[in-house]
């Protein structure tokens, strides 16, 4: 046992300060509980250990990748880009903007009833990163802050999550955790009567309170350089006669110097360019409109012999060179290959074509040396790219475009039959004998036949790293049933809530549970504590049921912390928020929910 909570520990630490992702630490924990029975044995054939360490056998340590619950999240996934492709999305994205206009409180209320059902019925992370762009435009349309909208879109989604086995992944995931403790799985509509009532309860909250505590980190610009405060960051410089730089090729000169200074177009006469400028190469006259701070400007145009032009760089200037939108905000998606990674060892430049030219992440603002960035999740990109490049960037499910982008590529005709495939999930699902996992493969495998998606798109669908993570997680729970962790906790938490009736102690565990969740993965929170609630309820005489059901709502609702659950990071870079607004904003929510829920189970299910 000792080992097993050696190694929560590990992954709890990990889970929060991510030195690596989280998938990674998930596989790490995998791989130490496959080798402790080995190498314990090892230890103790050379005499360095008394006795073997019984922990997971092989058998259940790869059980995780074979999960009903892994399974079932990769099939929502495809499921989930088989609605994505077909563009319906979008198309309800200019209704809402035609009935809201400029009023936030309609735009709010609009974006509320649009994301809670819709999480509903596909994964709630994919809804957000559908709706994201449209919600940050509506804002904009509208005069209005996209912070005021951004982070009640990621509450909402969670909201909606509670409403259907399939709306999280963490449902799926202790649905399938349950089945040893109630005998069978969830199904699909088995809360949603408590998921209305907590919907209720959090869209009462987003449109008082929690409206006015929601700060308006944004400025509601239409200048995306003036909302990444860049006027003194770009600027034009003008290439003298006797310049150094005359004669040389611009894709290499200013890159090689010691100068932190970005190219972001040459303009010749009347021509404009972007990046790749290949062979070109520099000719007295040509104007370099430039990335740099004030400082380094001063000695770039005494040593390359430049001269500052007399005009204001902003988004207008920044796309005379194409006649579709080239400035643009992106999203760092989770499972993106640009996580850890910094512009020059992705060779970001070079792969699309793009400058970026600043980068958010939360609050703070990035402007200088940022080839020196290593990027997380959520950081958000100001990226100057041609049109083709920004097409790229939106069909590449590493990166969230946080601004609606022209996509030609929508199969509309399909929309019908996407939708019809999705509510035939559910329909068999909670109709049917047919497990969740078959229903849900099945759909996704009518996304590929009836052309919703095609075979390569599959692939891109997934996010491993959920996956991955799933994967690994899953025997750490069988290893806290198997030496006898998860009693020993409980013993702790009835010990902590003696004299406290069922009730007050289905409370504490929503608590406890949500508090975990806010600190580490959404998942691991609920493989730790699901063992925990099964073996409280039966200490204190409460219902297994209503005690797994506490658990299951506070690891699918994560409010007080951007690393609580994805869709906050999704919004943290776009938002431009503070750590702390997540805290003053999310944790009446917190306890709004802890309150709604003990009592909604208390009456809908029971207690005892």
């Amino acid at each position: 046992m000792g080992f097993v909570f050696a190694l929560i520990l590990f992954a709890l630490v990990a889970f929060a300060t991510e030195p690596v992702p989280i998938d990674i630490t998930a596989l790490s924990v995998l791989v130490a509980l496959l080798l402790a029975e080995p190498v314990s044995l090892a230890l103790v054939d050379a005499g360095l250990l008394d006795a073997q360490l019984r922990v997971i056998d092989t058998a259940e340590g790869l059980s995780g990748f074979a999960s009903s619950a892994t399974i079932t999240v990769l099939a929502m996934f495809i499921l989930s880009a088989g609605v994505q492709k077909t563009g319906v999305v979008q198309l309800l994205g200019a209704k809402l903007a035609d009935l809201t206009g400029g009023s936030e409180s309609k735009q709010l209320s609009a974006i509320i009833g649009t994301v809670t059902p819709l999480s509903g019925l596909i994964n709630n992370t994919a809804a957000v990163a559908i709706l994201l762009p449209m919600v940050t435009d509506l804002a904009h349309e509208g005069g209005n802050s996209p912070s005021k909208l951004l982070l009640p879109l990621s509450y909402a989604s969670m909201f909606g999550g509670t409403l259907t086995l399939i709306g999280t992944s963490t449902n799926v995931l202790a649905s399938e955790l349950a089945v040893p403790y109630l005998g069978e799985p969830f199904s699909m509509f088995e809360f949603t009567a408590l998921g209305v009532i907590v919907a209720i309860a959090g869209t009462i909250y987003l449109m008082t309170l929690g409206r006015w505590l929601t700060p308006a980190r944004i400025p509601p610009e239409d200048d995306l350089t003036a909302e990444f405060e860049l006027r003194d960051y770009l600027t034009e410089a003008i290439v003298r006669e006797d310049s150094p730089l005359v004669g040389e090729q611009i894709g290499e000169t200013l890159r090689e110097t010691e100068f932190d200074v970005d190219v972001i177009q040459l303009i010749r006469g009347d021509e404009v360019f972007l990046e790749p400028f290949g062979a070109k190469t520099i000719q007295a006259g040509d104007v370099f409109a430039l990335r740099t701070d004030r400082d380094t400007l001063v000695e770039l145009l005494d040593a390359e012999g430049l001269d500052l032009a007399d005009v204001t760089v902003d988004e207008a200037e920044l796309e005379l060179a194409e006649s579709t939108q080239n400035l643009i905000e992106v999203v760092v998606a989770p499972g993106s290959f640009l996580v850890g990674e910094s512009l020059t060892s992705a060779n970001f430049r070079t792969r699309y074509n793009a400058t970026v030219l600043a980068v958010r992440r939360g609050g703070d603002l990035v402007r200088r040396r940022l080839d020196n960035v290593r990027f997380r999740v959520g950081d958000t990109l100001l990226v100057q790219a041609t049109g083709d490049s920004v097409d790229r960037l939106a069909n590449n499910p590493d990166f969230i475009v946080a601004g609606e982008v022209e996509r030609p590529d929508f199969r509309e005709s399909k929309i019908p039959v996407a939708v019809a495939l999705v509510l035939g999930v559910v329909a068999v699902a909670a109709l049917t004998p047919i497990p969740i996992v078959v229903a849900a493969l099945a759909g996704a495998l009518g996304m590929v036949l009836t052309g919703c998606l095609d075979p390569g798109e599959v692939y891109d669908a997934v996010q491993w790293d959920v996956i991955i993570l799933l994967a690994g997680v899953i025997p750490l729970g069988i290893a806290m049933q198997n030496t006898g962790g998860a009693a020993f906790i409980a013993e702790g938490v009835v010990l902590a809530s003696a004299g406290l009736p069922p009730l007050a102690v289905l409370g504490l565990l929503y608590l406890v549970t949500a508090t975990l969740t806010n600190i580490i993965s959404n998942n691991a929170a609920v493989v730790l504590m699901i063992p925990v609630a099964a073996t409280v309820a039966t200490e204190v005489g409460g219902d297994v049921f209503a005690f797994i059901l506490a658990v299951t709502f506070a690891a699918s609702t994560a409010f007080m912390t951007p690393v609580g659950y994805q869709t906050n990071l999704f919004v943290y870079g776009p938002g431009g928020y503070r750590f702390t607004d997540y805290l003053r904003v999310g944790t009446p929510l917190q306890l709004l929910f802890a309150v709604v829920t003990t009592l909604g189970i208390a009456g809908l299910y029971g207690v005892t």
